[in-house]
């Protein structure tokens, strides 16, 4: 056994008992595997003992070859990023470096002051605070506390705030233009995360006193509508700013890097409103139009002298305050952007035209038949009398006669019509008033006259004007045939506006006399006896216009019922139109609306009684 354990596998000295009892074994095998491979191992064997370190070497060569083209490799990375960095991309890397550190707010300038014609402040700007969210600093043990507190003071939906607390990054806003009370009252629960920036915030004194006209402005205090928008560049300043430096957590850090620019507040604004009249055309309107049933109602006041308007507005109205609940129609306002076709108030300017071009005279008479045709249509007066008349001009326009009227434009013609009455007066142009959306009008072009035209157009239907369009061509009635220009600004940063260059001669200072005396037999024996005013002279006309339906023909019960005057006869220093649209009264409905205002403002304006 030792001897058979030693020579099978103990024998070590040499090695070759163990090769040469592995070969007879090899030698055994049937398939002679073995042999094959004691032979390939064999052969291993000798191919000498240097073998092992020439594969060392190669593989040594290798690894280095591959971690010298990482390392140059690397290398270029390295190098391209630091020359983007460093050379071409410098700026732009320094910025996002100081956006992560740096904080910058707008400091708001305060927009001017809109002031009334006695100093009364319409609008104004205060300071308030836009709340502001970190929240990256807000805890999770305070973020229960932060949404309560934003919800009580702010009066927020919980579910928004929410929201809000739990997105990620340093800056997110809660709620702009918060009163300094409400800040002040958050700001001392001392919640990390909740913070506050400067703002400004438009206030309005006397609620919506005028807010058609005024206007509104977004939460970046840009005028977007009314006088707001017209002014926009007057009233804005200019913004500054404060940086302050920040932590990584996005607090701020105690004696870092801080920078104040200073904003510069804009201009002031006086116009020519006068907030008491203001007032009473806004409850007169408003009135009206309740009670006739009106759809929608309209004045405006002017200076005809001047052009200056003393107030302005249009019912149903809105609450700046609460622009939530407004439509966009209730913040029209109409005498600017709405076209009506304007009825018997536009005889005026027909006559105007025919004394002036023509040589009538109020006295010049015509025989008016009972009914006219007018195109294809039948045109009575709303006496409906049976019978012929001889009527002068001024019983014409007294009487407000429609078929008096086509006689008048049949003697102007239709040439004469279009020259002196349209272009004369400047309808379907641009009135030049400073207000945002202006409407022009709808008017035809002589060319587009057809059979109907100028019988039609003479007693003021068959052509559509806005109001502030009547309103500049009757200052030439009433200004001693000058028409003035129509605008609200009296004086801006303290000086005043010089509106002259839109000054027109349409008529002769007779012609127009002889109108405004034709107006004065209205008012005080004719169709406008409503708008009597004792002790003093009022020239003006009735208007009742039917609108036209949803088939195109006019329709019975919807008409803009108006009047237009000015007193005094002589000396006129204030105009008044008045409109109530979609309404079955007629034109009596608008004349007691006239004297309502005019009772506040002749003594308001200092305007003694003539008579």
């Amino acid at each position: 056994m030792p001897q058979d354990r030693y020579n099978g596998r103990g024998s070590g000295r040499t090695g070759r008992p163990a090769r040469g009892g592995s070969s007879r074994d090899a030698r055994r095998s049937p398939q002679g595997g073995r042999t094959r491979r004691a032979t390939s191992s064999r052969a291993s064997e000798l191919r000498g003992a240097d073998a092992p370190s020439g594969r060392l070497s190669t593989e040594l060569v290798s690894r280095h070859g591959l971690l010298a083209g990482g390392f140059l490799a690397a290398s270029a990375i390295v190098l391209a990023r630091l020359s983007e960095i460093q050379v071409f991309n410098t700026d732009w890397y320094r910025e996002q470096a100081n956006a992560r550190r740096v904080s910058s707010q707008t400091l708001y300038a305060k927009r001017g002051t809109i002031y009334d014609r006695n100093g009364t402040v319409l609008v104004s700007s205060i300071e308030c605070k836009n709340v502001y969210l970190n929240p990256s600093l807000i805890k999770k043990k305070q973020r229960r506390r932060a949404i309560d507190a934003l919800v009580d003071v702010l009066g927020m939906d919980e579910d928004v705030v929410e929201d809000l607390v739990d997105r990620e990054g340093t800056f997110v806003y809660v709620k702009r233009q918060v009163d300094e009370e409400d800040a002040e009252l958050l700001a001392k629960k001392g919640i990390a995360g909740i913070e506050f920036e400067p703002a400004i915030k438009r206030v309005y004194p006397n609620g919506s006193l005028a807010s058609q006209v005024l206007g509104v402005v977004n939460v970046d205090n840009e005028g977007i509508t009314g006088l707001e928008k017209q002014y926009n560049e007057v009233l804005t300043g200019v913004n500054g700013s404060l940086m302050r430096e920040r932590a990584r957590d996005g607090s701020f850090i105690a004696g870092g890097a801080y920078e104040k620019v200073p904003a510069q507040d804009g201009m002031d604004i006086v116009l020519g409103i006068d907030a008491n009249v203001q007032r009473v055309a806004e409850d007169a309107i408003a009135e009206a139009v309740e009670r006739v049933g009106a759809t929608y109602g309209s004045i405006i006041v002017t200076d005809p002298t001047t052009g200056e308007i003393i107030a302005a507005c249009s019912y149903p109205t809105y609450d700046p305050a609460d622009l939530a609940s407004a439509s966009n129609a209730s913040m029209n306002l109409r005498v600017v952007t709405d076209v009506y076709e304007p009825g018997s108030v536009f005889k005026t300017f027909v006559s105007a035209a025919a004394i002036e071009h023509k040589g009538l005279t109020p006295n010049t008479t015509f025989d008016v038949p009972a009914e006219v045709l007018v195109g294809s249509d039948i045109v009575r007066d709303v006496d409906k009398r049976g019978a012929a008349m001889t009527m002068s001009l001024r019983e014409i326009l007294r009487r407000s006669s429609n078929t008096g009227m086509v006689l008048v434009g049949e003697k102007l013609g239709a040439d004469a019509f279009s020259e002196y009455v349209i272009d004369g007066f400047q309808f379907g142009k641009s009135t030049g008033i400073d207000f945002p959306g202006e409407s022009l009008g709808i008017i035809k072009k002589r060319s587009e006259y057809d059979g109907a035209s100028l019988g039609s157009m003479s007693f003021g239907q068959s052509l559509a004007v806005e109001p502030v369009q009547m309103v500049r061509a009757m200052s030439a009635i009433a200004n001693k045939g000058v028409m003035t220009t129509p605008h609200f600004l009296k004086t801006r940063a303290g000086e005043e506006v010089d509106w002259t260059d839109g000054e027109h001669r349409v008529l002769t200072e007779e012609t127009a006399a002889s109108v405004a005396d034709m107006m004065l037999t209205v008012v005080d024996e004719g169709t406008g006896m409503d708008a009597q005013m004792p002790g003093y002279e009022v020239s003006g006309k009735t208007g009742t216009a039917e609108r036209a339906g949803k088939d195109g023909g006019y329709e019975e019960g919807n008409n803009m019922a108006s009047f237009m005057g000015f007193v005094s006869t002589k000396d006129p220093r204030v105009l008044c139109y008045v409109t109530l649209d979609g309404t079955a009264a007629m034109s009596y409905a608008a004349t007691p609306v006239f004297r309502k205002v005019m009772e506040e403002a002749l003594p308001a304006l200092g305007i003694k009684p003539t008579r």
